[in-house]
């Protein structure tokens, strides 16, 4: 996304609905409905108005949206990433977080709290792996696996909030 650096919001508000889609709609992991969305609330004075307008459209979603959203996330050191198939941005991200350079035994504790995870709430662990060492991801899996289910849907947003922030400030010109 790294390519569109030069534009600025104020940019971005003289967009089409396609264009803005199209640059903005990789925020969000395989979910460019939201920027879709988003376009109509348009103009947007600075980034934390674009960040602020596309978070309040997945919060007024429902849950049925949101779930499709979380789902839309890739396992960390899933099936995906091990074949190479995930984004640009998700490959980076689980990257520079250490996920790409684990053992055998890491990789296999990584699988079963992958596997925990999905069995209790019936979607993917969303964790800002950027904010995140690999450390921290494991003991988050520790913690949140003890949460409601309610909670967790609550924190997987929260979590994909920090990385649509962040990948807009990769992507957009403050």
């Amino acid at each position: 996304m790294a390519e569109n650096k030069q534009i600025t919001p104020a940019g971005l508000n003289g967009l089409s609905c396609e264009d803005f889609t199209r640059i903005v709609g990789p925020v969000f992991e395989h979910s460019p409905w939201i920027a879709e969305a988003a376009w109509a609330k348009r103009p947007f004075a600075a980034l934390e108005n674009l960040h602020r307008a596309l978070c309040e459209v997945v919060e007024k979603s429902g849950e049925e949206k949101q779930l499709a959203l979380i789902r839309a996330h890739p396992d960390l050191v899933g099936r995906a990433a091990r074949a190479g198939a995930l984004t640009r941005e998700s490959a980076g991200e689980q990257a520079g977080a250490g996920l790409n350079s684990l053992s055998p035994d890491e990789i296999a504790l990584f699988q079963k709290q992958n596997a925990a995870y999905q069995e209790r709430f019936g979607f993917p662990f969303v964790i800002c792996a950027r904010l995140n060492k690999k450390e921290a991801i494991l003991d988050g899996f520790e913690r949140r696996l003890k949460n409601s289910r309610a909670r967790e849907i609550k924190t997987a947003l929260e979590e994909i909030f920090k990385i649509a922030e962040l990948r807009l400030k990769d992507s957009i010109a403050n």
